[in-house]
């Protein structure tokens, strides 16, 4: 049996399949127009007409991969080096320490530390949209399950995943609800109520069947070095200035808008301070962070070949056709109905566009006035947008993020596939019912 392809050259086969629907597609375009109070660029509802343009050449197809890498810069300096750090610290003998104390303690308690785990992205997701961080922090939650005995399915379930439902669910994300209801025209954190209650019912679901799939498929758990279990102060040291740095940059994101240079700079001092404390050296300091970031490249490049999707079918004029093919037939059918498939057809449109965000900007000012035409809230607008757009990020290879983690964890995509459909269909399910009681309800 001929292997699966790797996430590289799924990206790759999606990024050529893309600029060849270019040439298939009809080109057209949606007016848009500056929005003088905010500065952002809005979409002027029902001015869509098709155009006559050039596709993108063999150049421009090429060239979107090194653009799709070079436009996610930020975020792959960011990956680069926190996973230095986690490198260069695991290589301290920190890591193996701690867990060999940490899993000494949870001695049959393997569920709850599983539960704290997945509450804690919940919680991760629902604050700051947790996502891509979850990347560089892949390599040690993988070792922290294998000594407890769960595999990396339940590890990535449990992370990723839990940082996915969080990021869908919430009342607060900024980069999701919060833009998406700014893209609306709503009060910001409006609705929270009912998008807490929904949130609570999804994460139970969630953890229940998290918890389910662990039981039934524990692995023997691997040993951890016994020798020298006592942590030494060093050792202490830099784990207080790692949980340290994990603070600030909390506080950072929530208190200050940070972004991910300023995540970066933290990371690095981490990883550098750490080594100074081991006393590494400044030599082998910098040698053993540069090897940590040669283990996040591949991670790095995928994020970076997603990205290149988006830019062939924007230039190519045809993003706008797939979304008024998507969400135009909405129109005929009763606001409970049409609720469900507007959830349903952002899921779809989240295989060519990767960045939830980017889906809110782009839609939101299309979909409001179709919302307002067949009696849907521009709450549940935003409801339909950020569960399907959101929770896509567990399926579609197109995602950065999800296929750096699968990379990392040496998970291929198909078997990634099937183990995670379940789940999320169960998910997106919760979102419907809970779309339709929105409906019913009157939830504005």
């Amino acid at each position: 049996m001929r292997k699966f392809p790797n996430a590289f050259v799924i990206l790759l086969g999606v990024i050529l399949l893309s600029w060849v629907f270019t040439y298939l597609i009809p080109q057209g375009s949606y007016e848009r127009i500056v929005d003088a109070e905010t500065g952002m660029i809005r979409v002027v509802s029902d001015s869509y007409t098709q155009i006559d343009s050039s596709s993108p050449s063999f150049l421009d197809f090429l060239v979107s991969i090194p653009k799709g890498i070079a436009e996610r810069a930020e975020l792959i300096v960011l990956i680069l080096l926190i996973g230095g750090s986690f490198y260069l610290i695991e290589k301290t003998e920190t890591f193996n320490h701690s867990l060999v104390k940490l899993v000494s303690s949870l001695k049959g308690r393997e569920d709850f530390a599983l539960l704290t785990v997945a509450i804690l992205f919940i919680t991760g997701g629902v604050t700051i949209g947790l996502q891509e961080e979850v990347v560089a922090m892949t390599p040690i939650l993988l070792l922290f399950g294998k000594s407890l005995g769960y595999n990396s399915f339940t590890m990535i379930f449990a992370s990723y995943g839990s940082s996915v439902v969080g990021s869908s669910f919430s009342p607060s994300n900024p980069f999701g609800v919060l833009l998406a209801q700014k893209e609306a025209a709503l009060p910001l954190l409006s609705g929270s109520s009912f998008r807490l209650v929904v949130l609570l019912g999804a994460s139970l679901a969630w953890i229940l069947y998290l918890l389910y799939y662990a039981k039934k498929h524990r692995i023997e758990k691997i040993q951890m070095p016994t020798h020298n279990k006592t942590m030494g102060g060093r050792n202490k040291a830099i784990l207080l200035l790692l949980g340290l740095t994990f603070s600030i940059v909390i506080i950072g994101i929530v208190q200050f808008d940070w972004g991910f240079s300023e995540m970066s700079a933290c990371f690095f001092a981490l990883g550098i301070l750490s080594g100074l404390i081991a006393k590494m050296g400044w030599n082998k300091t910098g040698e053993t962070y540069i090897e940590g970031m040669k283990e996040m490249v591949f991670a790095c490049i995928i994020l970076g070949l997603a990205n290149s999707i988006s830019i062939l079918l924007t230039q190519g004029m045809i993003m706008d056709t797939i979304v008024k093919v998507l969400f135009g037939p909405l129109q005929g059918f009763s606001p409970a109905v049409s609720g469900v498939l507007m959830m349903i057809s952002h899921v779809l449109l989240h295989f060519p566009v990767p960045s939830y965000s980017g889906q809110a900007i782009l839609t939101l000012p299309i979909l409001v006035p179709l919302s307002d035409l067949v009696g849907l809230s521009r709450q549940i607008c935003v409801l339909a947008f950020q569960y399907g757009a959101i929770m896509g990020d567990m399926i579609v290879p197109t995602n950065g993020a999800l296929m750096a983690v699968i990379a990392i964890a040496k998970i291929p995509y198909n078997t990634w596939f099937k183990f995670a459909i379940k789940p999320t269909l169960l998910i997106l399910l919760i979102g419907a019912i809970a779309i339709v009681a929105a409906v019913f309800l009157g939830y504005h």
